[in-house]
Parts: structure tokens; C-alpha cells; sequence
């Protein structure tokens, strides 16, 4: 004999914009993630800044402006790589101190200290 009764199952419940939840649990929202937990990483912003970041970030721009230079612009390889050591000199100060007024500014707006120790 054929069975009559069929296990209830749970519907795809769509909303208004089209967006089909998964089945299970739908009728709560999940809890909200930890943003630096145990096992979570911490937000790499919170970090002060240092000159290290800020002569890898200015190697990759003089990189990029010295192939600039070369491939696109067809200027001389010696007088492109004169002016890449001529913007890196410049390029590292300046991103150091950029990156510091953004560090500075964020733990302001978040009420930590900033450390005014180099000064």
C-alpha cells in the first residue's frame, strides 16, 4: 500500500527583493561575528604605523612608475631609474606621514591614545 502521509518539508522562503534564504534556521538573524577574538584576527588598521610599511608601499609605486617610464612613455632606462631613486626619497617620508595622520585620526574618533612618543 501506497503512504499517504509525506514528510512535511521546510519552504525556500523568498523575499521581495528575489533573495531565497537556505533552508534551517530562518527565523532569526545569526549572531554577529567577533571582529578580534581568540581565534579571529585583529584589524590591521589598529596598528601604528611604521617606516617598513612605508618603504614597501613606496618600492611598489616607484616599481610601477619606473615600468611606466620604460614601456609605456619609452624613456631611457638609467635617466627612468635616476628618477624612481629620486621619487623613492621622497615617496617614503611622505607615505610614513600620511600613514601616520590616518592612524592618529582613527584612534582619535575611537577615544584610544595615540602614542606621541616621537614627538
Amino acid at each position: 500500500m501506497a503512504q499517504t502521509k509525506k514528510k512535511r518539508r521546510t519552504k525556500h522562503r523568498g523575499n521581495a527583493a528575489g533573495m531565497v534564504e537556505a533552508r534551517g534556521r530562518t527565523g532569526r538573524a545569526p549572531a554577529p561575528a567577533k571582529k578580534a577574538g581568540p581565534g579571529g584576527k585583529p584589524d590591521r588598521r589598529d596598528r601604528p604605523p611604521s617606516w617598513r610599511s612605508a618603504l614597501n608601499r613606496s618600492l611598489v609605486a616607484v616599481v610601477i612608475f619606473v615600468a611606466v617610464l620604460v614601456l609605456f612613455l619609452k624613456q631611457p632606462v638609467g635617466t627612468s631609474i635616476i628618477l624612481g631613486a629620486a621619487m623613492l626619497a621622497f615617496y617614503i617620508p611622505l607615505s610614513y606621514v600620511t600613514d601616520r595622520w590616518i592612524y592618529r585620526r582613527r584612534m582619535a574618533r575611537q577615544g584610544g591614545s595615540s602614542s606621541r612618543k616621537g614627538r
